[in-house]
This record gives structure tokens, C-alpha cells and sequence, in this order.
């Protein structure tokens, strides 16, 4: 078996990144209808339908190595506590840098700080080990076949769309600004 070099191990994480933010986007979706949340948009970019922090999170447990562990217990531990640590970090950064929290688990038992709590912290391990031995083998597969191009559009594109984001995170602080209409509103504001 041929080893792949360092740029298409990178380019293969750049997919792998954004098939999970886009698996977490749909997540989101299925559990905001079936809780019948306030929030049910589940937006966390203005255009793509992406949900960074599953993206990070699974790409982090990748590099830890989750695949190369025996058990499924070994791969939920690991998942368990990367993802959360992950979760954690994003949400700070959220609130840091554009004063917005896209979820809240202050209500929920066993939270730090309402970013993350003891029940969706079990979620993640039990979402990244069936992730990593059913997902992540098919996902593999795909990676390969796609051309080094379109990974450099992706980053474009998901570049380009975390500038709109973060102008309307920035100008807003509203997670449900996040949409075409809040940025040509303000666009026509600073014309007018």
C-alpha cells in the first residue's frame, strides 16, 4: 500500500472537516425539529450548511488516532473527551470574539459554564466511535477519489463565507442575523 504524502494526508483532512461540519449541520437540523427549538434556523455560516465545531471535533479525534484503538469503549472515551474539549473551545471563542453563544447548557445537569455538560459530552463519544468505524471508512474512500483543485475551492469557499460571518456576527451579535438579507441590509446602510 502506497503512503500518502503530508499535502494529500492535509487535503484528505480538509474534506474529512468539512463532510463533518456538514453531517454535524444536518444533526443540528434533525435535533432542533424533533426538540421543536426556538432556534430551528441552526445557522452557524451565512450560505454554507456547515457546523464547524463537528468538523473540528472529528478531525481532532482523527488525529489522536480513535482508529487505531481496539474498543469501541477506547474510541467513546476518546471521542468523549476530545470533542468536548473541542466544544468547549469553540464556544469561548464564539464569545470572544463576536459576544455570541450558539448553544447554551446552562439549564442542562453536570455543565461547565453552559458550553458544555456531561449529557451531550456522552453524545459526542458515542457519535465519534460510530463515526470513525462506519462513517470515516466510506468517507476515506470518497477523499481519494477527489481531485486537489477542489480542495483548494472548498477552503476558498468556506473562507470566503467565514468573512461574511464573522462581518455579521461582528456588526450584529446575533446568531440569527446569520443570513443574505442581515448582510445586504447592512451593505445598503453603509451606501445610503
Amino acid at each position: 500500500i502506497l503512503k500518502k504524502t503530508d499535502a494529500e494526508e492535509e487535503m484528505d483532512h480538509i474534506w474529512y472537516w468539512f463532510a463533518y461540519s456538514f453531517l454535524g449541520y444536518c444533526l443540528e437540523k434533525l435535533f432542533a425539529a424533533a426538540t421543536r427549538s426556538s432556534h430551528r434556523l441552526r445557522r452557524c455560516f451565512v450560505f454554507l450548511p456547515l457546523c464547524p465545531v463537528y468538523g473540528f471535533a472529528m478531525v481532532t479525534i482523527l488525529l489522536l488516532g480513535a482508529e487505531k484503538l481496539p474498543g469501541a469503549w477506547e474510541q467513546i472515551l476518546l471521542g468523549m473527551l476530545a470533542a468536548t474539549a473541542m466544544q468547549y473551545a469553540v464556544h469561548w471563542g464564539y464569545e470572544r470574539l463576536f459576544q455570541v453563544q450558539f448553544w447554551d447548557y446552562s439549564s442542562t445537569k453536570c455543565d461547565v459554564n453552559g458550553r458544555i455538560c456531561l449529557p451531550f459530552s456522552i453524545c459526542w463519544g458515542i457519535l465519534s466511535m460510530l463515526a470513525v468505524r462506519y462513517v470515516q471508512p466510506v468517507l476515506e474512500g470518497y477523499a481519494a477519489l477527489l481531485p486537489g483543485w477542489a480542495a483548494a475551492l472548498v477552503v476558498f469557499l468556506v473562507t470566503l463565507d467565514g468573512i461574511l460571518t464573522a462581518r455579521v456576527l461582528l456588526t450584529t451579535h446575533d446568531i440569527d442575523a446569520l443570513t443574505p438579507r442581515t448582510l445586504l441590509r447592512s451593505k445598503r446602510r453603509r451606501t445610503a
